[in-house]
């Protein structure tokens, strides 16, 4: 298994040409990160992998506009005028500029140099964190599919006799069945991927960080204003802030860009208005009300302006992280819809009745149905395949057993995708843990700093509690 955070610098597991070098980039952890600069460079693994599963890299590059792409390929010979055969293309098209997560299979179970081509546009891009798992069973399998699937069309080519086919029907039939178990881990994994208690809660907290009513300082506004306003502009003012949630029952709503957006504007000039000699002259207050208001009235507009300028910067932090979780989430069901109806597929080409009753069959949870189902599909595929054979209809056969390999390799195909869910995910926990990181406190108020930093701290919890599970159960 290969891992490098390359704080061994790059000497020791790669040789490299281009300008790439391992120094003091913006690592993602450790203390180095692999610098590239703009344009092409390669990089060698010095020793051959003994099996290659998932490629796991992190990437930032320098600007929105900064794009690149990384070529894997895999080759028996480490020399650069060696057979490199491409394998995965890892892309990026501009945007984002913070580190993001990349996963690819690799499904190759012999000893193989690794080599990656790095082309970085419109600026430079740091590499770090570096890793490759164990091959995965399902790759197993499909090779050893693979190579069936040639030895049964080689035969027929030579037209040899009938009963050195049967033994390879009957495993083409395991290996097809197999790929039932696959698909429905698959699903399970997208139907329960994100729904954790503990990301649930350090959603909660970090969209409280984002709320203006938690803060005593804006709550201290609110009162103030409401101490020199007329009836009417109190009752304005309650309109205003009923969207942030009930003070009186401590319950504090998620705020959107567009809750915030609608009020942030008519607050500060309603604030304004309020502190107007014009408007409390006439709103019968207190001699001592009058003055308050006279005294402190442009302090307590620039400390909301103040404060709300810094919430705008929490906001856009939320409501980006909250835009990626739907964004994954849209992806987790399309993925579960598409996956769905490819398991439908694969009974329905083993002569599985297409019905609710087969479906919830291959996706129960008792084990022994699942494998009484798996032992009548990988009877029909072997079965079908020797009904052809014994027809002596070769085209036919060789229509069946071409199209049970395409089924085996749409199964596969779900494996990448899952690989760019699981990708996002990883994505996704890395910039909310940094968004949270005491670094990014946006406000200057001592007691606003301290509130912002308790939720942090109970944010951050929750979140490692929910990403040790995540890696956990899928990684």
């Amino acid at each position: 298994m290969l891992q490098d955070g390359f704080e061994q610098g790059d000497e020791l597991l790669w040789r490299q040409l281009g300008d790439c070098k391992a120094l003091l980039a913006v690592q993602r952890s450790g203390e180095l990160a692999l610098r590239c600069k703009e344009g092409n460079s390669v990089l060698f693994s010095k020793n051959p992998l003994s099996e290659m599963g998932v490629l796991e890299l992190w990437v930032k590059p320098q600007n929105e506009f900064t794009s690149y792409r990384i070529l894997v390929l895999v080759s028996d010979l480490p020399s650069v005028n060696a057979l490199w055969q491409p394998v995965a293309l890892i892309e990026h098209n501009g945007g984002e500029q913070s580190y993001k997560a990349h996963r690819v299979s690799i499904d190759d179970p012999a000893q193989r140099y690794l080599r990656l081509d790095i082309e970085a546009t419109n600026g430079l891009i740091d590499i770090d964190d570096i890793q490759i798992e164990r091959i995965l069973l399902s790759t197993a399998l499909q090779k050893n599919e693979q190579r069936i699937v040639s030895g049964i069309l080689e035969t027929l080519r030579q037209d040899k006799q009938i009963d050195l086919q049967a033994e390879s029907f009957r495993t083409l039939g395991v290996n097809y069945a197999a790929q039932l178990d696959i698909q429905r881990q698959y699903l399970e994994y997208a139907n329960a991927l994100y729904a954790g208690n503990g990301l649930a809660l350090a959603g909660s907290e970090r969209n409280r960080m984002a709320n203006p009513m938690a803060y005593a300082s804006f709550r201290s506004i609110v009162t103030d204003t409401r101490r020199i306003t007329t009836p009417l502009q109190q009752a304005r003012l309650n309109s205003m802030l009923k969207p942030f949630g009930d003070l009186t029952t401590a319950t504090l709503n998620v705020v959107s860009g567009g809750v915030y957006a609608a009020f942030a504007e008519p607050f500060k000039s309603l604030l304004a208005a309020s502190f107007d000699k014009s408007s409390y002259s006439g709103a019968g207050l207190s001699r001592a009300d009058r003055k308050f208001a006279e005294q402190n009235g442009l302090k307590i507009y620039q400390d909301a302006e103040r404060f709300l300028a810094e919430l705008e910067k929490e906001l856009q932090q939320v409501s980006a992280l909250e835009n990626e979780l739907l964004s994954i989430q849209a992806n987790i069901d399309r993925f579960r819809r598409q996956l769905e109806q490819q398991l439908r597929d694969t009974l329905q080409h083993a002569s599985m009745a297409r019905s609710q009753e087969t479906l919830s069959r291959a996706l129960s949870k008792d084990e022994t149905v699942r494998q009484k189902l798996m032992l009548e599909v990988a009877g029909n595929i072997s079965l079908q395949a020797n009904s052809y054979l014994h027809e002596g209809n070769n085209t036919q056969l060789v229509r069946f057993v071409l199209k049970t390999s395409e089924q085996l390799e749409q199964t596969q195909s779900y494996k990448d995708q899952f690989n760019e869910i699981i990708s996002a995910m990883l994505t996704y926990y890395d910039r909310f843990e940094r968004s949270v990181n005491s670094n990014q406190n946006p406000f200057t108020d001592k007691n606003d700093k301290q509130l912002w930093e308790t939720h942090a701290q109970k944010a951050r919890g929750y979140l490692q509690q929910s990403k040790s599970a995540f890696n956990s159960a899928y990684l």
